[in-house]
């Protein structure tokens, strides 16, 4: 009988220390490298499972194995891989479960909401957050992310009394929120992030306040005119901007802000539909920036001139 090795407490130790970093990169590093270090630490969790424990050990090792499972998925989603996003999404539901882990389980339905967001799916997306909210403990990070994805979902079903209602939840959140971990960690709600998410939901709604918004997280992000080093929220805040300076036809800065949004690298693949959007909006307007834009649009992905 072959002898089986002990896991021991250092062992565990380095695992859920890899996982915070990982989740802490997410913000920053491209998510296809991510998914490769994230695989090779599921990998490792799934190997180590045949290791002697003891009942506690083990519910640690199942934990951050549920941890690693939800990253992946979410990269998953990021690089538009559904079908592995929604295996992924299983897996770490199953794990969050086993162990009776709520937050595990809740940001398993806040990220499958975020998927049916990005699908269009949009009351199904509501539905899901609210069952994320359900499951999410008081305080929690994944409350607040659960809030911000109904109100997103609102926010495109033109539903203007719940949209504002989730907003100001969201606010009232996280200016309560105590961060146990760095901001940048994925699973750790930024308060900061809550400027970013306004601006999103109000330009979805159409609501011109959108604008003052977007430019402030492009003040307080944004390094200057090294697009090279934008983070993805700066990014996605030059597509906010786009699009509400588009309902207000104030059309050439409409298009600046687009070409700055979509040359600056920083736009992930399940984001991609958010660009065209806005490609398909200066399109309809006839603009002569139109061709320019849609070419680098196309560019994003070798598959975006079918979308």
């Amino acid at each position: 009988m072959a002898h089986r090795h002990h896991l021991t407490p250092a062992t565990l130790h380095a695992l859920e220390a890899t996982f915070d970093d990982l989740a802490t990169r997410y913000p920053v590093d491209p998510p296809q490298a991510l998914l490769v270090r994230v695989r090779s630490q599921a990998g490792h969790v799934h190997r180590l499972l045949g290791a002697r424990m003891t009942l506690a050990e083990h519910r640690r090792l199942l934990v951050v194995g549920g941890w690693l499972q939800l990253l992946g998925a979410t990269l998953h989603v990021d690089l538009g891989q559904e079908h592995a996003a929604v295996a992924r999404l299983r897996a770490a539901e199953a794990l969050g479960r086993e162990v009776g882990h709520p937050e595990i389980t809740a940001w398993c339905h806040e990220t499958g909401a975020w998927q049916l967001l990005v699908r269009g799916e949009y009351e199904r997306a509501r539905e899901l957050s609210r069952t994320a909210r359900a499951f999410a403990p008081v305080g929690s990070s994944v409350a607040i992310q659960a809030a911000a994805q109904e109100g997103r979902a609102s926010a495109r079903l033109r539903d203007a009394a719940a949209t504002y209602a989730a907003i100001q939840r969201v606010h009232r959140l996280a200016g309560a929120l105590e961060p146990r971990k760095g901001l940048e960690h994925h699973y750790q709600y930024d308060p900061g992030k809550s400027l970013s998410y306004t601006a999103t939901t109000l330009a979805w709604l159409g609501d011109p306040a959108a604008e003052s918004y977007a430019r402030e997280v492009i003040a307080l992000l944004g390094p200057g005119d090294d697009v090279r080093r934008w983070p993805r929220r700066v990014a996605t805040a030059h597509l906010d901007l786009a699009l509400t300076l588009l309902g207000g036809d104030r059309l050439d800065e409409a298009c600046a802000a687009a070409q700055q949004a979509v040359l600056s690298g920083r736009i992930v693949p399940s984001n991609h539909w958010r660009a065209l959007e806005v490609v398909r909006a200066v399109e309809a307007r006839r603009l002569p920036e139109a061709p320019g834009l849609r070419e680098a649009y196309q560019a994003l992905h070798p598959a975006a001139g079918l979308r």
